[in-house]
């Protein structure tokens, strides 16, 4: 099969397309002939040398996937041939075809359909399991959202109003209106506002009930000025740096929590648990017409460095897409 293997670390340049053997499906796994794979920020730092994947003969990144079942292992009795799944995996979505634990997949919602699947898997679980699992979001509470325009924020606002409660966003000029059109309550320019004012504002002094942080470095400090009393902050990125001092005594008489949290480095049951829970609880809303995936562009397999450049550019709002065979 054709991947994308990773031979050495740096620029988009260093992304290789070539021949690598076919996967072989454990006991209770299934293999999935890949559709489309997307793009997310783990994908460029592992390209860089700074998060790699789980342990594999070759260096395939790529953590969500959509597409057909072509194999099945000999305890493997969730899926049938030919049935139409996503999901998210460590790595080697970049790839024709990839080896899947059956319970980390879902159906692909019809609406949705199966070249288009992989824009949910990693993002939305991510938004599902900071807000809601973690963050304890519910109707009528208020989450504060940073990157309201990535694929994580475009999924984390339609989370937000699904569930009846109300959502402030950080972004960039050029993506406030998106972010609004999908159904903030509040879209702060972070180049120019500040977001804890506008949150302060918007919820009559009383603060953020749960706080999105993919950011991290000099937001951190403001996540707690802007957090309600017995808040969470679930920290779940660090594109403003990893490093940073922080305010303690800020935090203290907020009674607030302040939580990292990853998923890729979660035990198999675990990313099994949380994806049935998103899969019980948000997939029905795809069909019916409530949710639905933001997708920015799609570029063909053999194009991957043109597409990492793209999402290091912070070009997109929402997801882009690999296509890596026909639909």
């Amino acid at each position: 099969m054709r991947a994308v293997v990773l031979e050495s670390y740096g620029e988009p340049e260093v992304l290789t397309l070539r021949e690598v053997p076919d996967p072989e499906p454990g006991p209770e796994e299934v293999v999935v002939d890949i559709v489309a794979t997307a793009l997310n920020r783990a994908d460029l730092l592992q390209r860089r040398g700074f998060y790699p994947g789980p342990p594999m003969a070759h260096e395939i990144p790529g953590m969500e996937l959509s597409g057909r079942v072509s194999a099945m292992g000999e305890r493997a009795t969730l899926w049938s041939l030919g049935d139409e799944v996503m999901g998210i995996v460590g790595g080697g979505a970049y790839g024709e075809r990839i080896a899947v634990h059956e319970r980390q997949l879902m159906a692909v919602p019809e609406r949705v359909g199966v070249a288009d699947g992989a824009a949910i898997p990693e993002v939305w679980i991510t938004a599902f399991d900071a807000l809601v699992a973690q963050g304890g979001l519910t109707s009528g509470r208020t989450a504060l959202v940073h990157a309201g325009g990535s694929g994580v924020g475009t999924a984390a606002i339609q989370i937000a109003k699904s569930i009846g409660a109300r959502i402030i966003v950080t972004a960039s000029a050029g993506k406030i209106d998106r972010c609004l059109e999908l159904g903030a309550d509040v879209a702060i320019d972070y180049a120019v506002d500040d977001f804890v004012a506008g949150t302060m504002e918007f919820t009559a002094g009383r603060g953020a009930d749960v706080v999105l942080d993919v950011i991290g470095g000099d937001y951190v400090d403001r996540d707690i000025a802007a957090v309600a009393i017995g808040g969470r902050i679930i920290q779940v990125g660090v594109m403003g740096g990893g490093v940073t001092s922080v305010n303690v005594g800020m935090l203290l008489p907020k009674r607030a929590a302040l939580i990292g949290t990853v998923l890729r480095a979660r035990p198999l049951e675990e990313k099994i648990a949380i994806t049935r829970r998103f899969a019980d609880e948000m997939l029905p809303l795809f069909d019916r017409g409530v949710l639905h995936p933001v997708i920015d562009r799609r570029y063909p397999l053999a194009n991957i460095a043109e597409a990492h450049a793209a999402m290091e550019a912070n070009e997109n709002v929402g997801k882009i897409l690999i296509d890596v065979a026909p639909a």
